[in-house]
């Protein structure tokens, strides 16, 4: 970006802002978020290009010369992509691998086998929590659902009943903890501590899981109804006989300690910081190697190709197809987060964000809940979770100064249970569910659109209560 529009940025994101320049900001950001609802909603375009242009038009409105309009927009969007790009990727080829390798089975097989007819919702939602660690929301669902179907079918199961809590326990994990895309590009423009992040995380997720999962599933189960197409019952057997599956599975212990790595070195790192938080001895220094998303998403990779591709029998040619068909799915998805992170950019610099932590201190609202209420918004306009999270997470972003880093922590996850509230039609995954669960949009509202607004607020009020006491 040239000196002279960094100036201009600067100024517009620092300087005090008369009440006519507030009214003009609101203006050019409701500007950008409606020519993205149309161009997404209406137009039917690639998100991408509906953040370019809805980045474009706000900077516009909001007064940036001509010259420098997308200036903001990427420098965003290569930082972003910079930050969360090559960790999107390394995930792609660990849920590549727990897939095509059989342990994602192994996984499924070895706990359904332990559960009763009782306990089978709750046994879904640990599945979906153990197999979405690595994976992306849409390509968990992918794999998830011919499971649940399966499951159903077998032990003649409420397809709701046991498909909600899985889908909980995806949406969950998509959300709030990393190294999902979303989280971690939070953890990135708030400064907050991973590790800590991640281990608030777990204690919101936990209940927040089970009320969305298992308890919320007994009222979807009377509330609609969901009759997922034949096509989806295929056996893994079936699979087998199709070359789809691989002759030999990786063990259960083999598979677990594998997709748990990278969320165990991240929170030996926290561990570290806080024994030693004097000093960068060679403890310190090794965890906080260890501990960095990159260095753990990259060990897991590797830790794979042995735990989970030799078992199977894969040779070095297959391991290598594995990987190279893996990248190829996720470049949508990192333009869309490199778009959203080049959006969140625009909005902060032209002053967006400085406004908001203006009024917030002003107004003395808790900055917890507005950072909510802040991707709350976004959710609902955008339909993007990912998104909303990158674009809140810049916004509230100087709410964090002076804050501590528990709480610092708790402002990643608020933006995160916004990012999940009430998925509806403009939002990809509200039409997956539709499709793969066979039901009406209006049932999909009463169902999936509910389950995710009662994550959202389950979640948000157990932050809120830990932020009284950390």
């Amino acid at each position: 970006m040239r000196a002279s529009s960094m100036r201009l940025l600067a100024d517009a994101a620092t300087a005090p802002p008369a009440s006519h320049n507030h009214t003009q900001l609101i203006i050019a950001a409701l500007a950008g978020f409606a020519v993205i609802i149309a161009v997404i909603g209406w137009l039917k375009l690639h998100p991408f290009l509906a953040l370019t242009v809805g980045t474009g038009v706000m900077t516009l409105v909001a007064g940036v010369p001509l010259a420098n309009v997308f200036d903001s927009f990427a420098s965003g969007l290569g930082a972003t992509v910079a930050s969360t790009g090559v960790l999107i990727a390394l995930g792609a080829i660990l849920g590549r691998l727990l897939a095509d390798s059989g342990g994602a089975d192994q996984i499924v097989d070895t706990i359904l086998a332990r559960s009763s007819k009782r306990t089978i919702p709750w046994a879904m939602a640990l599945i979906a929590a153990l197999i979405g660690l690595p994976l992306f929301f849409e390509i968990g669902i992918v794999m998830l659902i011919p499971v649940v179907v399966l499951v159903v079918r077998r032990g003649n199961y409420s397809m709701l009943r046991v498909g909600i809590p899985a889908l909980a326990g995806l949406s969950v994990l998509h959300g709030l903890i990393p190294p999902h895309p979303g989280p971690l590009a939070a953890i990135s423009s708030i400064h907050a501590d991973l590790g800590t992040t991640i281990a608030l995380g777990l204690v919101v997720a936990i209940p927040t899981v089970i009320i969305a999962g298992p308890v919320f599933s007994r009222f979807a189960d009377r509330w609609a109804v969901a009759t997922p197409p034949a096509a989806l019952a295929t056996t893994a057997d079936e699979r087998a006989e199709e070359g789809d599956a691989p002759a030999r599975r990786p063990s259960f212990g083999a598979t677990i300690c594998t997709v748990l790595l990278p969320v165990v070195l991240m929170l030996g790192k926290a561990l570290a910081d806080v024994l030693d938080s004097n000093g960068h001895n060679a403890f310190r220094s090794t965890f906080d190697f260890l501990g960095a998303p990159l260095t753990a998403l990259l060990l897991a990779v590797l830790l794979a190709m042995f735990t989970l591709g030799r078992p199977a029998g894969f040779t070095r040619g297959r391991i290598s197809e594995v990987v190279e068909h893996s990248l190829g799915p996720i470049a949508g998805i990192v333009l869309i987060v490199g778009a959203g992170g080049g959006f969140k950019q625009a909005l902060v610099d032209i002053g967006i964000s400085k406004m908001i932590s203006d009024w917030a201190v002003h107004l003395h609202f808790s900055a917890l809940l507005l950072a909510w209420l802040v991707a709350v918004l976004i959710r609902i306009t955008t339909g993007s979770a990912t998104v909303a999270t990158i674009t809140a997470a810049g916004i509230v972003s100087p709410l964090a100064a002076g804050m501590s880093g528990p709480h610092t922590a708790l402002l990643v996850l608020a933006v995160g249970a916004g990012s999940l509230f009430f998925s509806h039609v403009n939002d990809a995954g509200f039409w997956l569910v539709k499709g793969y669960f066979g039901m009406s949009v209006k049932d999909t509202l009463k169902t999936w659109s509910v389950m995710e607004t009662i994550i959202s607020v389950v979640a948000i009020v157990i932050i809120l209560l830990l932020g009284l006491v950390v």
